[in-house]
């Protein structure tokens, strides 16, 4: 089966001549020759299209990994990653039989016993789940009640499928990596395994509906995001059961107008709601475009965004979360050579990189689109120039970013759809400053000390014993071959350390005691 499914990859690749995206550059002349040979056929449409065409004719996997691989420009030429933003999941719906089939074997009863209704028509169909329109029963006490659901129902057999597709791709990213001149550094079996991550998760129904559950606490009484409730009872890891949401699609502009939301405050809230996750929580939505976010048009909740489907999220770490700040503040003020001795300090370039020389490159980069509005600017464009200057300075890309650049650039299509004058930058510098000073400022310190207070208070008791026994070390003689003063200098700092988290306690717990 395996070995079907491979001549048909084959055959489709070489269909749309995409033999030559690696032999046309491999480093061995004989496959250079052959891809020349090969690359003699004419072909009518753009090497991107025929990549786009390939994929989907494969099917959902290799149109998910297409996907996937439109987000990372800083691997593959601009003008292929552009023709796959195109692909769509246009795929069609499984049969009401096979989603009776799945809901039964989740559940182990007849669905009749499980919903209260059961649209069978899915409102929404993609390459690995569907989704259905239902109601349910809740009890509360001696009453029940029904409430509207959406049902996420993930395609029967479609595991199986995927172990085989992404064998096979794990294969040919290795032939990738082998025989192609610019292999490794495109990391083609990162990318793949990267994809291997994300499909994955996409598979736990019970991981997606964490994701909505953690989103939901983090913008909890929030006015700008809604997330809706998820109905735990009804989950299954191939089915999701969360709260209907009668809102209306972001990209249907003409419809917001009329129930009186102000699209430009929109523009600006979406992207106060992008910053406000990535540093506030370091946790966020990572598939933010238009088809999966809508907005409230109801009086009570007029113009509140609503997130839809989160298979995908990002998380950053606190380190993260400064280091970026630090950066996108220092393009703000224009401090070129903060981020380029940022970029070496934290190891992305060669330790021997120029800095002037770093600083040039990124200057050149960003200077012209400052004090543009967004209508102006082609991030698509930006970016490009960015990888051009990441290759020539050999930046190693970091994983954890890639979720991140992705959301941003859909943040910047959303932008640009609501309003093209938005300016980007004025909107989200005031945020980053306020989350830099909450930061580092001195509320910070305290409140994070008052966080490790039950920590502190548990290693104290040792402290008095763990400086006696420094100090009795201190006072044995010490053998003539080395002398470590550092060692001295370290007793002393960990005693004045410890009288200090000792005046820091003192003043968190007298007030106890007065009270």
């Amino acid at each position: 089966m395996r070995l079907f499914r491979f001549a048909k990859i084959v055959s489709v690749f070489y269909k749309q001549g995409l033999d030559e995206f690696v032999l046309l550059d491999a480093p061995n002349p004989l496959l250079r020759g052959l891809g020349k040979l090969l690359g003699s056929r004419k072909h009518v449409q753009h090497r991107g299209v025929r990549l786009r065409l390939a994929l989907e004719a494969l099917g959902p996997v290799f149109v998910k990994f297409g996907q996937v691989l439109s987000t990372r420009p800083d691997l593959i030429p601009m003008d292929i990653a552009s023709e796959l933003s195109l692909l769509q999941d246009r795929v069609p719906a499984f049969p009401e039989a096979d989603v009776r089939k799945a809901l039964e074997a989740a559940y182990k009863r007849p669905t009749e016993q499980v919903f209260a209704s059961f649209d069978w028509k899915p409102i929404a169909s993609a390459s690995v789940a569907q989704v259905h329109f239902a109601t349910i029963q809740i009890k509360t006490g001696d009453t029940s009640e029904e409430r509207e659901v959406a049902v996420k129902v993930l395609r029967p057999d479609i595991k199986p499928v995927i172990e085989s597709d992404l064998a096979l791709l794990s294969l040919l990213a290795g032939w990738v990596e082998k025989f192609s001149a610019d292999g490794r550094r495109l990391k083609p079996r990162e990318v793949v395994s990267e994809f291997n991550k994300y499909l994955h998760d996409e598979l736990d129904l019970i991981k997606e509906a964490a994701n909505c559950s953690q989103l939901r606490r983090n913008f909890s009484g929030s006015t700008l995001l809604y997330m809706p409730e998820v109905h735990w009872d009804w989950c299954e890891q191939s089915v999701m059961v969360m709260e209907r949401l009668h809102a209306t699609p972001v990209n249907q502009l003409d419809k917001l107008r009329e129930a009186g939301v102000d699209i430009k405050k929109l523009a600006r809230e979406g992207v106060e709601i992008f910053f406000t996750q990535v540093f506030r929580d370091g946790f966020f939505h990572a598939d933010m475009h238009p088809g999966n976010i809508a907005v409230r048009t109801d009086p009570a909740h007029l113009g509140q965004y609503v997130g839809m489907d989160f298979g995908i999220v990002g998380t950053l770490t606190d380190n993260d979360r400064r280091y970026l700040a630090e950066n996108f503040l220092a393009f703000f003020r224009r401090d070129y050579r903060r981020v380029a001795s940022a970029h070496i300090e934290s190891g992305w370039v060669p330790p021997g990189t120029r800095v002037d020389e770093l600083e040039n490159a990124v200057r050149s980069v960003c200077e012209p689109i400052f004090d543009r509005p967004l209508a102006d600017i082609s991030f698509g464009k930006v970016l490009l120039r960015l990888f051009q200057v990441s290759r020539r300075f050999n930046v190693e890309i970091q994983p954890q970013l890639v979720l991140l650049q992705k959301t941003l650039l859909n943040v910047e299509g959303l932008g640009r759809q609501l309003d093209p004058y938005l300016d980007l930058w004025a909107t989200a510098q005031p945020f980053l400053e306020k989350w830099m000073k909450d930061q580092i400022g001195p509320e910070a310190v305290w409140q994070r000390l008052i966080e490790q207070a039950p920590y502190l208070s548990s290693a104290l008791p040792q402290l008095p014993r763990l400086i006696h026994q420094s100090l009795e070390r201190r006072a044995e003689p010490v053998a003539p071959v080395v002398v470590n003063t550092t060692t001295g200098w370290t007793n002393a700092w960990l005693a004045i350390i410890a009288f200090c988290m000792l005046a820091i306690l003192g003043t968190l717990w007298i007030p106890l005691f007065l009270d």
